[in-house]
């Protein structure tokens, strides 16, 4: 298991397109795909998951993987969210 906190950088947080990029980014890889924020946990390969949990710009989550390429998993998620998942 890796995880690393990460801060939600666009203007508008999660809502449906950059939840939508980020759950496709997700899926990509056969790790478990979780995300913790403010004591709830989210599925990250969940649009209505990733939705649920109401991110606003600015809020820090902390990103969970685990599974066979969880390392390379992370990086990828980490950097689409640094890179504003689009927006």
């Amino acid at each position: 298991m890796v995880s690393q906190k990460v801060t939600i950088k666009n203007p508008t947080g999660l809502h449906i397109r950059p939840a939508g990029i980020l759950c496709q980014e997700a899926m990509h890889f056969k790790a478990h795909i979780t995300f913790r924020y403010r004591g709830n946990i989210a599925n990250a390969k969940s649009v209505l998951s990733v939705l649920g949990a109401c991110i606003k710009s600015g809020d820090e989550i902390e990103l969970v993987c685990e599974g066979e390429d969880e390392s390379e998993a992370l990086e990828t998620l980490v950097k689409a969210i640094e890179n504003g998942l689009g927006d």
